[in-house]
């Protein structure tokens, strides 16, 4: 079954509705399937539930042109070719391991619509070993019996760029167990292949293997350069020119290796920490990725340290503006956002805290409504004794310390991104701070 014309997406979330978009895109006939029936409504009006650039229009585009549909019957899907299976793994309640309730539901009620030859084909990021419980679900449940094959395709979407990962991804990695179920794959990603993207064929458990390895490389990378602005602080060293030198060295390279304010969002933290619960469940221990955790929470401590030596010692009765609440620029995600983490703990602590974000704004509120959201820059920053860049989007890295002066009340910085040209700031008048690097 190399042909493939129509395809099922189970899960319309960031993952979901961004592979359905772009499925569509490639021309095949999808329909999306989700449980929340007011997102399906969202969505089959061609509107997107949350911010990422370029998918609404794309959304919006194949949905008026009848190429893609949502629905919350998954009986609509069993004359799909293939199913993709895009559900979340979120963290469990205790903390320790990815919760696969929403996998294994969605595997279990799938296969019981599986009445002709198909392959489902994972995309969730799940612990090694889940691709082989959901095909003996799978197995189990479904009436076409060996006619359904499974295989694992892992995502590699970064928010803000979540399109042009999908049709144009670094590499497509195939688990399979069976060489015919590779045509198919092939089908769905000719014209990605085509472009030359690489194609790394392999079985299940390296192929669940591979985005929990990926995200565990790129958080330790970030959690080693943020390590270093920590020696720096206490060296009195400069942590950019460190870095500076450090990328010019080919085996490490540039890229990750910025100092910030540390990782979060929907995918890092949690998938190292399932990582980690999952490789002692193997009885291999990865204590080095612990400690990438916990240095990652220690930036947030940093930050708030920072803007309370600025502050004379503390916050209490301070006015903080923080310019960010997204864990990135180009997303609106909030979850485990270092920049919210770090102004909830400023408004505990006794400050007056204002948060701005060009996208991020509802799902902040949403998220901590202890705080004040402002709509503008200038709403936050208003009379405000200290500011803190805490997301670097490109309007605060355009801003105007000169104007900025003249709307706050202190003129201090805390560039928690490093992000900010910090001479052109201290030659208005400001006193600018960043971890790692000499007052």
């Amino acid at each position: 079954m190399s042909t493939v014309r129509t395809i099922s997406v189970i899960g319309t979330g960031y993952l979901g509705a961004t592979h359905a978009a772009c499925m569509a895109d490639l021309g095949f006939s999808v329909i999306g399937v989700d449980t929340d029936a007011a997102k399906v409504a969202s969505l089959a009006e061609g509107r997107l539930p949350f911010f990422e650039p370029d998918l609404e229009p794309l959304i919006r585009k194949h949905v008026e042109h009848g190429r893609l549909r949502f629905t919350t019957d998954i009986a609509e899907t069993a004359d799909a070719d293939v199913h993709f299976l895009c559900v979340g793994t979120p963290q469990r309640r205790d903390g320790l391991g990815a919760d696969l309730g929403a996998v294994h539901g969605a595997a279990t009620v799938l296969a019981a619509h599986l009445r002709r030859p198909c392959l489902v084909v994972g995309k969730s990021t799940v612990p090694v070993g889940t691709a082989a419980e959901v095909a003996a679900m799978i197995r189990a449940g479904a009436p076409a019996g060996d006619g359904v094959h499974l295989a694992w395709n892992p995502e590699f979407l970064r928010e803000g760029r979540a399109v042009q990962d999908t049709l144009r991804p670094d590499r497509l990695v195939f688990g399979i167990t069976d060489t015919r179920d590779l045509d198919v794959l092939r089908a769905v990603y000719a014209d990605a292949l085509a472009g030359g993207v690489p194609e790394v064929v392999t079985d299940l458990p390296t192929a669940e293997l591979v985005k929990a390895a990926a995200n565990s490389f790129l958080a330790t990378k970030i959690s080693f350069v943020n390590a270093m602005a920590e020696v720096c602080d206490a060296a009195g060293a400069d942590v950019l020119a460190l870095t500076e030198a450090l990328a010019h060295d080919t085996r490490i390279g540039r890229q990750f290796l910025r100092p910030g304010l540390g990782f979060g969002g929907g995918c890092l933290p949690k998938d190292i920490r399932a990582f980690v619960a999952r490789a002692e469940e193997l009885s291999v221990g990865l204590p080095f990725l612990r400690e990438v955790d916990a240095i990652n929470i220690r930036c947030r401590k940093r930050a708030v340290q920072l803007v309370a030596e600025e502050l004379g010692g503390s916050v209490a009765g301070r006015t903080v503006a923080v310019l960010g609440a997204a864990f990135k620029p180009g997303s609106d995600d909030v979850r485990d956002s270092p920049a919210l983490h770090v102004a909830s703990v400023l408004h505990r602590l006794g400050a007056q805290v204002r948060v701005h974000d060009p996208k991020a704004r509802d799902a902040a509120a949403r998220r901590a409504p202890e705080l004040t959201h402002a709509g503008t820059v200038a709403g936050a920053c208003l009379d405000a004794d200290l500011v803190l860049l805490a997301t670097e989007w490109s309007q605060y890295v355009e801003l105007d310390p000169a104007h900025l002066a003249g709307v706050v009340r202190g003129q201090r910085m805390v560039d928690t991104r490093h992000a900010l040209p910090a001479d052109r700031w201290r030659a208005a008048g400001w006193r600018y701070r960043a971890p790692g690097r000499v007052a």
